[in-house]
Order: structure tokens, then sequence, then C-alpha cells
């Protein structure tokens, strides 16, 4: 059963293992690259730090997403067009009735296709997201910014699950669904909607959220060198800051960040020490403002929820560990239902 499995899908292996010592090889070139510029001119860049690091990123950026993407898709193109027609294809064409009026049994039979062809999409795609994790580490340093959708799906060994579950639910689509186009469909639409779900929907709410009372004396809009009372990088940065009404009925909502963190509360009120929202020229509300002057001369902030950086490994192993748990049941249902209810 191993051979005949190794015959069915030794063209895809052979050509998904290629592949990866192709990128691996790429990446190994410009990984090096990208360490030496990163020591040339990011280490000890002083106050001009800022262009630095925009001419860092600006020269990498496009090869920086795409390899990112590239780790993102790879675990869908396993389950798409190696778990959709594991089973789907045998019942369509009918060829698996030759090995079911053999000596191997249905469970041995799907045991052997689903461990084999599935351990080689999950090794190869965590091998993939290892390897991008390695080559991006410098340009993510700069970024500071690991906790967004696409950067937290496309490094460490989230991709790794992601390829265990795509596969596994595409197999139990082939075998539901008995068509393999239907099928891969089906997986396609299926592992979209975990992307989309996953970052937005469920991730936040794996780990409760610190919060935090954000002074607006001491933060600064992107790119500046200090705050209003330091020369020191601050530890919160405005990200935006929206100005709604008119005169006395005017009001801010701000948005901060802190590098690495992950602020899941979005914009919030400026608010007083009594913890009350305040508008008009009281909350430097004023469109002939400076808004940050103001808050500098001010005893005005913001409520935030936020995860801090470091957990950003503890992120990582609960969303696989809930991935692989979804990819054992799915193995489950699927025995079960070769078992019980496919004659």
């Amino acid at each position: 059963m191993i051979w005949l499995t190794w015959r069915q899908y030794r063209v895809q292996t052979l050509v998904a293992l290629a592949a990866l010592v192709v990128i691996a090889a790429a990446l190994l070139v410009t990984g090096i690259q990208i360490r030496d510029t990163y020591d040339s001119n990011i280490l000890g860049c002083g106050a001009d730090c800022g262009s630095a690091k925009n001419a860092f990123i600006t020269e990498y950026e496009s090869l920086y997403f795409l390899a990112t993407g590239l780790v993102i898709a790879v675990p869908g193109v396993f389950g798409i067009f190696w778990g959709a027609p594991l089973i789907a294809r045998e019942l369509e064409t009918g060829t698996h009735r030759l090995v079911w009026n053999q000596s191997i049994s249905r469970t041995h039979w799907l045991a052997v296709k689903l461990s084999a062809v599935g351990l080689s999409a999950v090794a190869v795609s965590g091998l993939l997201s290892l390897g991008v994790t390695w080559w991006a580490a410098p340009l993510d340093e700069v970024y500071s910014e690991r906790f967004t959708p696409v950067l937290f799906d496309g490094r460490g060994i989230v991709p790794l699950a992601y390829a265990a579950f795509a596969f596994t639910a595409g197999a139990c689509a082939g075998l539901l669904i008995r068509r393999t186009v239907p099928a891969m469909a089906a997986t396609l639409a299926l592992f979209v909607a975990v992307q989309v779900l996953m970052p937005f929907a469920v991730r936040p709410h794996l780990i409760a959220p610190e919060h935090a009372v954000v002074s607006l004396k001491a933060i600064t809009m992107p790119g500046d060198e200090g705050g209003a009372e330091s020369s020191a990088t601050p530890e919160w940065t405005a990200t935006n800051i929206l100005l709604s009404g008119d005169e006395d009925n005017a009001s801010l909502d701000v948005g901060v960040s802190k590098p690495g963190a992950w602020v899941v509360s979005g914009t919030g009120p400026v608010l007083d020490s009594a913890g009350r929202e305040v508008r008009g020229a009281e909350g430097c509300a004023s469109r002939d403002t400076d808004a940050i002057k103001c808050f500098a001369e001010s005893d005005l902030h913001v409520e935030v929820s936020y995860h801090p950086a470091d957990r950003y490994w503890p992120f990582q192993w609960i969303e696989t560990a809930i991935f692989l748990a979804l990819s054992g049941l799915l193995t489950g249902f699927c025995v079960w239902w070769l078992r019980r209810r496919l004659n």
C-alpha cells in the first residue's frame, strides 16, 4: 500500500521537493544580502534611523510580501491539489474497489494515504515556513508588526498546522462529495474562509487582552524621533487621529500602537483624568489645533486593549494546537464515514 501511494504521488512529491530546494537556495542567497544591508545601514544608524529603515523596507518590500504570501498559499495548495483528489479521484474512477477487494482494509487504505501524503505536505510547508521566518527576520525586526494577519500566518509553526488542516479538510471534502473538481472548490472556499475568520474573529480572543491607560503627552506620530518631553523613542505612537463634529461638539478618536504589540481596541475617545470623554478645545478637538502639541500640554489619555509582544509565541502554539486538533478530528471523521457510511 505504501508503494502504491508513492507511485500515485511520486511526481507531485518530487516537484514539491525540487521547488523547495530552489526556494531554499534563493532564500539563502538573498537572506545573506538582507543581513548585510541590515548590519551596515540599520545597526548604529543614529538619528537617521527613520530614513534608513524606510529605504531598507522599500528595497526588499516586494520580495518580502511575495515570500510571505507563498508561505500562506502553500498549505491551501496542498489541500486543494493533494488533499481533495486523494479520495475523490479513487471514488470517482472506481479504483477503490480493486484495493478493497484485496487483503487491504478500508481503514488501512485510508491511514496509509492520509499519513504518507499528508505528512509530506506538512513537512514541505513547515520547512518553507522556517526558511522564510529566518530569511525575513531583519525585515520583521524593522516592521515590528508580527501580529498582523499576513505576517502571523506566514511565520513560525502556524503554516505547518494550516497545511495539516487544509489537507485533511480536502480529503474529507473528497470523501463526502466524491467528485474531484467540486471537492477542490469546496476546499478552496473553506481555506479562504478560515484565513479570514481566524485572525479577525477568533485569534484576538484566544488570550484575554491586557488593558493600559496611555497618556497622550508622550505619544508621537510615526517617523518622529521622540516625544514631546523626551528625545527617546516613545513607548506608544499615534497611528491615526480622527476628528468628528464641529466646535464645542467636536471630538477626537485616537489610535495608538506599541512596537511589537497587537492593539485590538482600535481607536478610542480622548478622556480626561476622571475618565470622561472631553470635546472641543478642551479635548484638543479643533481643526486649527496641532493635536500632538495640544496633547503635550494636557492631561489627557486613551484606554487601550492590547496583547504584549511576548505573547507572540503563545499565540503561535495555541493556534497550531487548534488546527492540529481539528486535523485529528477530521481524520477520525474520515475513518468513521469510510467504514460506516460509504458503501
